[in-house]
């Protein structure tokens, strides 16, 4: 079972859009988080102990993560996927775009 954790700013379009999609897949178990202080569901150090993989959405993302949450990233693989926040939740072109990006991805762990 890969554990796969989805994180965004606010975890209101993005991530859950992501968590939605891929909790669907069998072999996964899917989580998401937001790395802003009012986030849905904030980011904690148990979220990104839980995961196998942990996909960003934006570079943005990645360089938060670092500096809030270093010791928790040690032996982690961090994959940002370029998806700007330009989309609602469960848009179709967010979909597609989820699936084209990840799909591919989950095969090489």
């Amino acid at each position: 079972m890969k554990k796969i954790l989805f994180v965004c700013s606010q975890n209101r379009l993005r991530s859950p859009t992501a968590e939605a999609i891929f909790s669907e897949y069998e072999g996964l178990e899917v989580d998401s988080a937001g790395l802003d202080r009012e986030a849905e569901i904030p980011l904690s150090s148990e979220a990104l102990q839980w995961a196998d993989i942990i996909f960003v959405m934006e570079k943005s993302h990645r360089s938060k993560l670092s500096k809030k949450f270093q010791p928790w990233l040690k032996d982690k693989r961090v994959i940002c996927l370029d998806i700007p926040d330009e989309y609602e939740y469960m848009e179709p072109a967010l979909v597609e775009l989820l699936k084209k990006k990840v799909l591919p991805l989950l095969g090489t762990f």
